[in-house]
């Protein structure tokens, strides 16, 4: 069964991405790297066939932005040389997600949802999210009233717990 991951993207990134029309084409392109700006998915453990689940914490609340299934887990140095044409061209036009430099890993997937910044995630779900890792189980911290008080806990690439993976999943198909 494929595991399913959280990624926290930028207000920054978020905005530039609206502003230039990327909202409601669908996620097929994800880049990671060595540096907490830009984390490893390999280091988080993500491999072929998983979930990735883009999100926003903005104005007090976490934001599910789309879900992407990763097909390929490629060395970003070598994607000219090992991807089709019409995967290198979705290299270019997705290159802004390379926000910083420091890539080192590229992830491509078939045609995922598509990218929304109008999905909140719901209270209730909020404060049940659980992400679980080798040392156990962790709910999202700093959750008051429904609301992310602090996005500390979802910075990086964390494994979804699979009742808040088949949570997210249904929340983005819905």
């Amino acid at each position: 069964m494929p595991d399913a991951y959280t990624m926290l993207w930028t207000n920054d990134l978020c905005a530039y991405l609206k502003k230039e029309g990327y909202e409601g084409e669908r996620l097929v392109i994800l880049f990671g790297g060595p540096f907490q700006s830009m984390p490893s998915f390999l280091r988080a453990g993500v491999k072929e066939g998983d979930h990735i689940y883009p999100v926003r914490a903005f104005r007090k609340r976490l934001w599910a932005l789309g879900r992407m299934e990763v097909g390929r887990i490629l060395p970003y140095d070598t994607v000219g040389e090992l991807t089709t044409d019409e995967d290198y061209a979705r290299v270019l036009r997705w290159r802004v997600l390379k926000a910083g430099g420091g890539v080192s890993e590229v992830l491509l997937g078939p045609p995922g949802s598509p990218l929304r910044f109008d999905r909140a995630v719901p209270p209730d779900l909020l404060a049940s999210l659980t992400y679980r890792s080798r040392r156990g189980e962790r709910c999202i911290k700093h959750v008051e009233d429904g609301e992310l008080k602090r996005s500390h806990s979802v910075q990086g690439i964390y494994r979804l717990a699979p009742e808040s993976a088949a949570a997210m999943a249904a929340l983005v198909a819905g």
